[in-house]
């Protein structure tokens, strides 16, 4: 059995932790007194509870575990997808300013509100699906690699890969659930402190003193793990990071949930720059696994996803080992929370309630708080099925990136973006991503690559078409406020 380095003090501070997750969402709860408090935190957060947020949120368990287990497998590839998200985000906290002003000016609280008030309810609706598709799956990337650690224990505590994943699963529903986006920042500040203290600094370090040094880590290192390359699958990859940036709805949400636009812009760009400075850190935690964690080791985890885990438990003595792999579980946590209370706000505020307006806010609340227990569940079922974080998330992304992408970014700046225009860019990029997929990706290119040029094409061509005579309304923060 490979699971014999795991001692108990480290399995007390890892249930220490989860129980720590389940208090502070039990505590928090006491702030949430209406829907805005629950979606958008009652419009309070400065930049350094943004930026500690932001980073965790971006980073998860795919961009962790995920991009590690690709830079064991593919090395450079690690790196060369995550610089296009890293360049989308910076581009992202350049216009975070303006979202926030939309925001408190028009009573926007989402992407699908900006898309309602812009090009109306059958935009709001069709966007609204197509985020809680992508949130499903991002969701179920993180259970994925959740339950990828507890299967690493389960041979020492005697539970199987399916509970623990779902055990995971119950401790950010209960905190997601009572406390919404109040529960998910502060849960979220907690969990950055211990990623960056147990994961990206203990980590490493201690990789460094067991190999002897830099030198000894450079000297040993295959050269095809280093080498940067390109080919058409990270093509795809790379323009599905760059354009979901422009329409990442859980980042749009914390624009929304600043306090002003000054948080906004700072506490984007800050949180941006943290996971810049992590990206070098994966790749090496991938790539040193090769030097000190045996093959068959981490080929009985079954699973490239176990790169890092693997690691602490192979080189961290006992209880640092513990905090290290409550740091993993912290990256996840901070991410499946974040995209699961976006998934909630779409299903009950962006779509839910277009047929229902008139819904009480007591009602919604105690709604919001049922599909923060169902929605889960889906997730859990799909990563039961499809066991690999970085697939499941480039899946999900892939589709939204492409049609959702492009149209976000035309709604908040472009002024001759009509219904027409965003309803046949999203069409298409959605369509056209579907039959790539199914033509087995031809010429080894992603899918978002001709699915975003699809909607590029269908949203300026039929916008430029249909503006003279159905003109959609630009909301102007600055024309508000001279108004």
């Amino acid at each position: 059995m490979v699971h014999n380095e795991i001692h108990a003090i480290d399995l007390a501070i890892i249930a220490a932790y989860l129980i720590a997750m389940v208090l502070i969402g039990l505590v928090v709860v006491k702030k949430v007194k209406s829907m805005d408090d629950y979606y958008l935190g009652g419009r309070s957060f400065g930049p350094l509870v943004l930026m500690a947020t932001v980073c965790a949120t971006i980073i998860g368990g795919s961009g962790l575990m995920g991009r590690a287990g690709v830079a064991y497998s593919s090395g450079f590839k690690a790196i060369m997808t995550a610089l296009p998200y890293l360049l989308g985000m910076f581009i992202f906290s350049g216009f975070a300013g303006r979202i926030s002003d939309v925001g408190r000016k028009f009573n926007v609280t989402s992407i699908p509100d900006l898309f309602e008030q812009r090009f109306g309810k059958t935009a709001k609706v069709v966007l609204g699906c197509l985020i809680a598709f992508t949130m499903m799956g991002t969701v179920a990337s993180q259970v994925t690699a959740t339950a990828t650690i507890i299967n690493m224990l389960g041979g020492e505590i005697g539970i199987s890969y399916e509970m623990g994943a779902l055990i995971a699963c119950a401790v950010f529903i209960i905190y997601t659930a009572t406390s919404g986006l109040f529960g998910v920042i502060y849960t979220d500040i907690f969990q950055f402190v211990m990623l960056i203290l147990f994961v990206y600094i203990l980590i490493p370090t201690s990789s460094l003193i067991k190999l002897g040094g830099i030198g000894n880590f450079v000297q040993n290192l295959a050269p095809e793990l280093a080498k940067p390359y390109l080919d058409g699958s990270i093509v795809g990859d790379i323009i599905t990071y760059f354009v979901f940036t422009l329409a990442g709805a859980e980042m749009w949400q914390r624009a929304f949930a600043a306090k002003n636009r000054r948080s906004a812009k700072e506490g984007l760009f800050l949180g941006t720059l943290a996971y810049g400075l992590t990206i070098p850190l994966v790749w090496f935690m991938g790539v040193v696994a090769h030097q000190l964690v045996p093959a068959e080791k981490l080929a009985a985890y079954g699973s490239t996803d176990a790169v890092v885990p693997a690691l602490a438990i192979e080189i961290l003595p006992v209880g640092l080992t513990g905090l290290a792999l409550a740091g993993i579980l912290s990256v996840i946590m901070s991410t499946a929370d974040s995209y699961l209370i976006v998934s909630v706000q779409t299903c009950v505020h962006d779509i839910y309630k277009v047929f229902r307006p008139d819904i009480p806010e007591k009602k919604e609340l105690r709604l919001t708080r049922v599909f923060a227990v169902i929605l889960p569940l889906g997730a859990l079922f799909i990563a039961l099925y499809i066991k690999n974080a970085y697939n499941i998330l480039m899946f999900a992304w892939s589709f939204y990136a492409a049609a959702a992408g492009l149209p976000a970014f035309a709604a908040l700046y472009w002024k001759k973006a009509t219904k027409a225009g965003i309803l046949a860019g999203m069409g298409a990029g959605f369509s056209v991503t579907i039959v790539w997929k199914l033509l087995g990706q031809p010429f080894g290119l992603g899918a978002t690559v001709p699915g975003a040029i699809a909607c590029a094409l269908a949203l300026v061509l039929v916008s430029l078409a249909t503006c003279k005579k159905h003109p959609s309304t630009f909301l102007d923060p600055r024309e508000k406020a001279a108004a």
